[in-house]
């Protein structure tokens, strides 16, 4: 018969085994992305037992969120605005003034971005995946602390991890047009401002610039575009890249081609201000708000990835070298 001590050891050892297990998993995916929810989707279809983490709060990533999605539907709502304006008159449909409500312009868009957002939801259920909220990063090589969005933490042991946090806006160096995400902002600024700017700069002119200052200049905005390259969107082919130019400049927009930033102000609602160092010598450019598109870069800080027995190269890559 066993003694009531022994017993009372081993209900404690239950106990405490109970209270620190772990979920554990074949599949983590950190990131709900196209990259990260589709793998996650696919292990799951294969009878994984899979975990998606992903902090923003709304699986698709920066495409679906604040990215391909919602831009190209304000490129289409603006589109048809500036044909209701300038083209209807030319197959004979005559309106009286035509005016863009802001507010809904907005709605749209994110509703748009809504329903394909919830729709991957339902992916990741239809194929039992688990979903979690929140920041992912690394405890172990097979362990993940995940700091949830309702303020708790957790943690997980996984089998595999798959890392699919993408990318987010490259900056500037500090104090020189820091981003505020209301006067200088990044795209994800620029898809919700509140009101169509008066004037408006654009650093950089590559495909996220020129799509958003289209957009704007659409609704009335004078758009001023500053490329430190005589080229736009240089990997186009140079005839292309050319063409697109005239059809730009056509539409409205202003190019400083071959201008180099020099330094930048950002004086809140009294505006922003940018110097830039051109052929003729420098020139001091002024907006309402400024919109920085100078290229992405790899989303991979805060990751504790030397946890993992991982590391970066000085663009913020993983190195895969090591991994192989």
């Amino acid at each position: 018969m066993l003694s009531k001590s022994f017993l009372n050891t081993r209900i404690g050892l239950t106990q405490v085994r109970a209270f620190s297990s772990m979920p554990e998993y074949d599949v983590a995916v950190i990131g709900g992305g196209p990259g990260g929810y589709v793998a996650a989707i696919k292990a799951g279809q294969k009878g994984l037992k899979v975990v998606c983490i992903e902090k923003r709060g709304t699986l698709g990533g920066t495409c679906l969120n604040v990215g391909c999605i919602p831009s190209k539907a304000l490129l289409n709502s603006t589109q048809k605005f500036h044909d209701a304006q300038h083209t209807f008159k030319e197959i004979g449909i005559t309106t009286g003034p035509v005016v863009m409500d802001f507010d809904v312009l907005q709605k749209s868009k994110n509703n748009a971005v809504t329903g394909l957002t919830s729709g991957i939801e339902f992916l990741l259920k239809k194929y039992k995946v688990d979903y979690m909220k929140g920041w992912g990063k690394f405890s172990s090589a097979d362990t993940i602390a995940v700091d949830l969005n309702d303020g708790k933490t957790t943690e997980i042991k996984a089998k595999h991890t798959i890392i699919a946090t993408g990318s987010e806006p490259a900056t500037l160096p500090a104090g020189m047009l820091d981003i505020d995400e209301k006067y200088v902002v990044t795209s994800t600024g620029a898809l919700a401002l509140t009101k169509v700017p008066k004037k408006m700069i654009v650093v950089g002119g590559g495909v996220i610039g020129l799509e958003m200052g289209s957009v704007y200049q659409r609704l009335g905005t004078e758009v001023t575009v500053v490329n430190n390259s005589e080229m736009i969107c240089p990997f186009l082919d140079t005839e292309v890249s050319k063409a697109f130019l005239k059809i730009l400049k056509k539409q409205g927009l202003k190019f400083e081609l071959g201008a180099k930033l020099v330094s930048g102000v950002n004086n809140k609602e009294n505006g922003v201000s940018v110097v830039v160092e051109t052929a003729k010598g420098n020139k001091t450019i002024e907006g309402d708000v400024c919109l920085l598109s100078i290229g992405r870069k790899p989303y991979t800080g805060g990751l504790q990835l030397e946890k993992a027995g991982l590391s970066t190269n000085q663009r913020g890559q993983i190195d895969t070298s090591k991994t192989w």
